[in-house]
């Protein structure tokens, strides 16, 4: 977690930087899903890492070993780390008390300050929904100190869980959730190379076009160029009004 550290003569060194951990069923989904969040906060300092949790070995463009190298691009475009889990492969996610504690060593190992994973909406790739259930239980697991599986790993609560939707059927019905500002030309060049590296899946559909489309048609909506939801899984919880910054009626 962040914090000021004192030094010896009494002054403060400068914060550790956030970290955010974020989690994809497939190699593509966090550049598409939210690629241009993620490429603002390595902007603004935040310590990423990508944790995939497929090769997209069912996939029907390309080959896990390339669908890696992708993955990796995209990731270093974007500023983070990545790593690779093995839980069953694509079309095999499953959401297991398993998974979940071991998704759940993962945030104890990491310690970020805040983690991203899948909706859990029911009408998309069930590896999305499957891998988001499977990251919201492993954030609670993650702070229970008597968790036998766990006990070389200090536990670990996180400041914020969020949840992004890979496609338009991942947005979860009802919530409008946190409309985030990814405007700058320099994160929309970043996102786009992106979610370009993904050239195998990228080649076959209209991906790049319509994850634009998607964040232009929210950012009208916010009164800005371009915008990508994010749902949190609680409440929030502020010190101020100022943090909230504006509502985003603007028809």
């Amino acid at each position: 977690m962040s914090s000021t550290v004192p030094t010896k003569l009494g002054l403060s060194s400068p914060p550790e930087p956030h970290r955010l951990l974020a989690f994809g069923a497939h190699p593509d989904d966090l550049e598409f899903g939210a690629g241009a969040v993620l490429a603002r906060e390595a902007k603004a300092g935040t310590q990423l890492t990508f944790v995939i949790c497929s090769r997209g070995e069912a996939s029907s463009h390309g080959h896990p070993e390339g669908r890696e190298a992708e993955a990796r691009k995209g990731a270093h475009i974007l500023g983070a780390d990545v790593e690779f889990l093995a839980l069953g492969g694509d079309a095999h996610l499953a959401s297991t008390p398993e998974v979940a504690i071991q998704l759940a060593g993962v945030i104890r190992r990491i310690r970020p300050d805040w983690v991203l994973a899948p909706t859990v909406a029911p009408n998309q790739h069930p590896d999305h929904a499957a891998l988001g259930r499977s990251v919201r239980d492993a954030a609670r697991l993650a702070r229970f100190g008597g968790l036998g599986e766990l006990k070389g790993q200090p536990p670990h609560a996180l400041s914020l869980l969020l949840h992004y939707a890979v496609g338009p059927e991942g947005e979860p019905v009802g919530e409008q959730g946190v409309w985030c500002d990814v405007s700058d030309p320099e994160i929309l060049v970043l996102w786009k190379a992106a979610m370009e590296a993904h050239a195998s899946q990228t080649r076959a559909r209209e991906y790049v076009e319509l994850q634009l489309t998607r964040a232009r048609l929210l950012g009208l909506r916010a009164g800005v160029g371009h915008a990508q939801a994010l749902y949190p899984a609680d409440p929030l919880v502020i010190d101020r009004l100022t943090v909230l910054g504006r509502g985003a009626r603007r028809f």
